[in-house]
């Protein structure tokens, strides 16, 4: 099988991030295990895996507010260990929970977040980042009052107002609607435009190929790293979509049928996936030739490919 770590290539200047093994520990306990990571100026790079598998950890090693047990490298071109502080200045950090000040209105939350910046005429370049945003008919309004996505775009907001040259985006569309998770994916690439690069974990796969590259972390280990078009080819992964009645036991009868080493329910369909095309098909072919059902060979698609990397990782935690 083609290798699944692929350091990006052709890099026309340093990259943003270039770090190698990272690792933390608690306690007993690594939650992040020996992390590579290598960002192009200007990407968007997709940050993958369960819940406790170690993103938001690496997250905060990254933009400096964990101090690594063991690894190197820069960000920004500072040290990832000994130059914390240079790298806060000029990072937007987004946390999966709203952080702002509920009972502070939008202009103000701005205005104090650009203070500890200590951004230049502070004032002005609030009202820009109001225009810039879409924020200015709201500036009045309790921050504590804000539906999901108007709490995600002015926690956005704060993490512009400096200017920074890397967002760490930490699942920021967890909870809110289809309308604003796509136009905050409109804007994420509008700062992409402009050279800004992102990382930004999240959990829903439609947001995931529109990643430039792909990094997949379970239970603290880097699974997968490569850019989102190339996922299918470096898993290896073939895929039959059978849909017709009868599909509870088919499943059965899949699940321990040569060249089948995964299936999966997606709507009203199955997915039977493996890495042996020539059994896979067969197997798919003697289940359902002759029957109502309608047996299709598609594209391997990045959940597929999530399921069979999970099912070879081990817990850290156990």
């Amino acid at each position: 099988m083609v290798s699944l770590i692929a350091k990006p290539e052709n890099l026309s200047e340093p990259a943003v991030i270039e770090v190698t093994g990272l690792t933390k520990i608690y306690g007993t306990k690594t939650v992040v295990d020996q992390f590579d990571l290598t960002v192009p100026k200007g990407s968007i790079y997709g940050f993958l895996g369960p819940n406790g598998s170690g993103k938001t950890t690496t997250i905060r090693m990254v933009c400096g507010l964990l101090v690594a047990n063991a690894g190197q490298g820069r960000v920004l071109g500072y040290d990832v260990r000994r130059q914390s502080a240079q790298i806060r200045q000029r990072v937007g950090y987004m946390t999966q929970k709203f952080s702002l000040w509920e009972d502070l209105t939008i202009a103000e939350n701005l205005d104090f977040v650009a203070r500890m910046f200590q951004v230049p005429d502070h004032r002005k370049r609030v009202k820009e980042t109001l225009n810039e945003l879409g924020l200015s008919e709201r500036a009045n309004q309790l921050a504590g009052s804000l539906s999901g996505g108007w709490k995600q775009r002015l926690a956005l907001s704060a993490c512009m107002i400096h200017d920074p040259d890397l967002l760490l985006l930490d699942e920021p569309t967890a909870g809110v609607d289809p309308k604003a998770r796509r136009e905050f994916w409109q804007t994420i690439h509008e700062l992409s435009d402009r050279g800004i690069t992102t990382l930004v974990s999240t959990h829903y796969m439609d947001e995931a190929v529109q990643c430039d590259y792909i990094t997949y972390i379970a239970y603290g280990k880097k699974l997968l790293d490569c850019r989102s078009d190339e996922i299918a080819e470096r898993v290896g992964l073939f895929t039959w979509r059978i849909s017709g009645k009868g599909l509870k036991q088919l499943a059965k009868q899949l699940e321990n049928m040569p060249g089948v080493e995964q299936v999966a329910r997606f709507g009203t369909a199955l997915h039977a996936s493996g890495r042996d095309s020539a059994a896979l098909a067969a197997s798919v072919a003697q289940l359902t030739d002759g029957t109502n059902m309608v047996a299709q060979q598609r594209e391997s698609g990045l959940e597929e490919a999530f399921i069979h990397l999970m099912s070879g990782a081990e817990d850290n935690f156990e």
